[in-house]
């Protein structure tokens, strides 16, 4: 299906740059988690590497209790915010208080590997995050849900929280996917270890530098400012200039 255009009436500037459910990569199936699970034991991995079809879909019957009948708003942050895979009818410009984006969450699967990990934007405690709020309808909650949950909580790395979200139009209740700081993948890391991981992360589906320039340029492209990229992009300038070798005389 396709994004009406009557969704962008809120951020018409925005119209083209959010990829249609039907043409996303990302609208999974649990069909698409054999391919995964090759994945995993290409990379080493063992058959615990995520979670049961039955426990994942345990967190969402509780985590969207009581709401799987009516509209839902969803928070995105990252990657949904230009392709959210899932039906939605309305988008708004939102900020999320009691939250900041940061890269703390460690992969060695995907964007990294044993010898070689990356780190994954998550929402972290502590200030505020711009983002995108997606207004999912009643009538398809429970299955785009479904399909959402098979994205966002394929493993332990984050938790679903139902939040107060600020957007110029009102604030709504909204859905948002925070990182669990009991799992073992979560890093407490200064900007400049989460530099040096970046920009030497890599793994059977590229890089993790790949991965966070495509987070920053599309940031840029939703006109969402976060001084965030522009500290890591100078922690990583400073990175790579170690990287060299000195000149020979």
């Amino acid at each position: 299906m396709l994004i009406e255009r009557e969704a962008f009436v809120h951020v018409p500037y925005l119209v083209g740059k959010i990829i249609a459910p039907e043409k996303s990569a990302l609208r999974i199936s649990r069909a698409a988690f054999e391919g995964w699970d090759q994945l995993a034991r290409t990379a080493g991995f063992g058959v615990n590497w995520r979670r049961s079809h039955e426990d994942r879909e345990a967190t969402r019957q509780k985590a969207l209790a009581g709401r799987l009948d009516r509209d839902l708003w969803i928070f995105a942050y990252g990657s949904l915010m230009w392709d959210p895979a899932i039906e939605i009818v309305e988008i708004r410009t939102a900020t999320l208080k009691g939250f900041h984006r940061r890269f703390c969450l460690e992969t060695k699967i995907g964007r990294g590997s044993p010898e070689r990990p990356a780190l994954m934007a998550a929402l972290d405690t502590g200030g505020e995050c711009r983002g995108l709020a997606f207004r999912v309808p009643a009538q398809v909650v429970d299955r785009e849900t479904e399909i959402l949950w098979m994205r966002e909580m394929i493993s332990d790395g984050y938790i679903p929280i139902i939040a107060g979200v600020e957007t110029p139009q009102g604030d709504v209740e909204a859905l948002a996917f925070v990182v669990n700081k009991g799992c073992s993948r979560f890093c407490e890391i200064d900007l400049t270890s989460a530099a040096r991981i970046i920009a030497t992360g890599k793994g059977l589906l590229g890089s993790n530098l790949e991965y966070f320039n495509n987070l920053a340029e599309h940031m840029q492209m939703l006109g969402i400012d976060d001084r965030l990229f522009k500290e890591i992009r100078s922690r990583l300038a400073e990175s790579f200039t170690e990287q060299q070798p000195p000149h020979s005389s």
